[in-house]
């Protein structure tokens, strides 16, 4: 392995959007630097499942329009 090439691989706090912290090894920051999530599994709707955008009927009747007379073969 070549010398002076890797970056520095140390232990930093990582917390969470509800405070709780946790340590894990990072090249990022410095040792012991505290990395601030944004967004994290706790607090985000693809995880929990919130606000979730739903088609509406005028959304879908005008693919079906565009579509109608898109057909695939059945290959047999």
């Amino acid at each position: 392995m070549k010398k002076n090439i890797h970056p520095n691989y140390h232990l930093i706090n990582v917390e969470m959007t509800d405070g709780t912290q946790f340590q894990t090894r990072s090249t990022w920051g410095k040792e012991g630097d505290v990395l601030k999530l944004e967004i994290d599994t706790k607090s985000h709707s693809a995880w929990t499942g919130g606000k979730q955008k739903i088609l509406d009927k005028g959304r879908i009747s005008k693919f079906n329009k565009k579509f109608q007379n898109f057909r695939s073969e059945d290959k047999k």
